[in-house]
């Protein structure tokens, strides 16, 4: 169902910014900084739990271009609306469409020194699979993956295929940020057993 641009532009940002400052984030290793280099890196967080991880990768850009790939879907142009307003550039399309256009505006954006954010399960699942393009990426560009697992105690879950967490207001919220540096793959099937063990590293199921 279609929503007003007012709502998705200007209050759904302005209530997750309001609800994402009263949260007590606690950010593992203490003090980090995103790679400081000339190509940029790729932030990725699992898609139920985006209403913490968009304005935590905008915390650690700390000013440095960022970018957000956001489907073509009804869904995704609400989020895009609410990720422009929050300072993202905007990568529109997903694995299962426009893939090639996506993943060659994530290299060029990456070459350019951009903070490339993604949900590597999104759009559409299956519920926390890393998908083999955001490795792949990855890869070949010798970039770093950070990977924010974002644990969310005190929060209402959503019967929704990401199981989609909202924490309550004031919560305490941990994150961990995971460093992964993925190596060159001699073939598909190494890069599929790759991503596989890191979707079972970081899975909540």
């Amino acid at each position: 169902m279609a929503i007003s641009p007012i709502l998705s532009r200007h209050i759904l940002p302005g209530a997750l910014s309001l609800l994402y400052r009263s949260l007590r984030i606690q950010v593992s290793p203490s003090g980090f900084k995103l790679p400081d280099n000339e190509k940029g890196c790729i932030v990725a967080f699992w898609h139920g739990r985006m209403a913490v991880g968009w304005l935590l990768a905008r915390s650690l850009a700390k000013g440095r271009t960022i970018a957000a790939i956001a489907s073509l879907s009804e869904d995704g142009s609400i989020l895009s609306d609410a990720l422009t307003t929050l300072g993202f550039k905007l990568i529109r399309g997903s694995s299962s469409t426009g893939g090639a256009e996506v993943r060659s505006a994530m290299q060029t954006e990456l070459e350019k020194g951009t903070i490339v954010c993604i949900t590597p399960d999104g759009p559409r699942g299956p519920f926390e699979r890393m998908k083999y393009g955001t490795v792949r990426i990855a890869s070949e560009g010798k970039l770093p993956i950070i990977f924010a697992e974002i644990d969310m105690p005190a929060s209402r879950q959503l019967k929704s295929w990401d199981r989609f967490l909202i924490p309550l207001p004031f919560s305490k919220v941990q994150v961990t940020l995971h460093t992964i540096l993925p190596p060159p793959f001699s073939s598909e099937e190494t890069l599929r057993a790759f991503s596989e063990e890191l979707s079972d590293r970081f899975t909540h199921a």
